[in-house]
């Protein structure tokens, strides 16, 4: 039997150190953020498509530092308090950060993935039917566009928490704010995982939420976990 079968999540008071100072490095860069006058947060530390010409390399860290509004910082948090504890717990600080980090980033990798083969050959499509009906093209508007395509929010890292606690505590009973029924944690992952995939492509208009963001943390979450599933097995053999 493996160990990870052989742990429960473990109730205890007070949050573990590294939940703890990621949460507030959150809301204090959220309460900069509204406050600040002379300072564009979001221009500066939010994810912008590398060849944007607003990208700064150190954007791809920052990005799950920046919020939106307050309801996507609270359910954001939450998600962090509610599964990053439990697995800090059980995988100890520097390892979780690891795979916080780790999660955030492939989000990115997925959601620009998806624009770059997606959403930029779509609108220059767009634009070259515009030249060819007869309009003129703004100077800029590339690079407009580009800038445009801004990334903010620990999502994609708190699907990457959610994927892990439903491979590691799959028959943990979740209670969700949304969804008042007990449901056992690995059905709750598919579930969401669905939906969000089903949104995705669905790509609704108006829709400002980065779907595939989400799948990405996922993704790069059961790849992590699966490689150190892997490393543990060979190094007991």
């Amino acid at each position: 039997m493996s160990e990870y079968n052989q742990y429960r999540p473990q109730s205890s008071f007070g949050l573990p150190m590294v939940v703890k100072n990621l949460l507030i490095i959150n809301v204090l860069l959220y309460l900069a953020t509204e406050i600040s006058t002379n300072l564009d947060f979001y221009q500066l530390f939010g994810l912008h498509f590398p060849t944007a010409p607003n990208f700064r390399v150190w954007q791809p860290i920052t990005y799950l530092f920046m919020h939106g509004d307050p309801m996507h910082l609270f359910f954001n948090m939450f998600g962090l308090y509610m599964f990053g504890s439990q697995l800090e717990k059980y995988w100890g600080p520097k390892r979780f950060l690891t795979y916080y980090m780790i999660t955030g980033i492939g989000a990115a990798v997925v959601h620009f993935t998806i624009f770059y083969f997606v959403t930029m050959p779509k609108f220059e499509n767009e634009v070259n039917m515009l030249v060819a009906q007869g309009y003129t093209v703004p100077d800029g508007l590339w690079d407009d566009f580009l800038n445009g395509n801004l990334v903010v929010g620990a999502s994609g890292a708190i699907f990457g928490l959610l994927l892990a606690f439903g491979m590691l505590f799959p028959n943990t009973e979740l209670m969700m704010l949304f969804f008042p029924v007990p449901i056992k944690a690995k059905y709750f992952v598919i579930i969401y995982g669905l939906i969000e995939l089903f949104s995705g492509v669905r790509a609704a208009e108006g829709d400002n939420v980065a779907h595939f963001a989400h799948l990405g943390g996922m993704l790069f979450g059961f790849i992590l976990i699966k490689y150190w599933n892997k490393t543990m097995r060979n190094r007991f053999y």
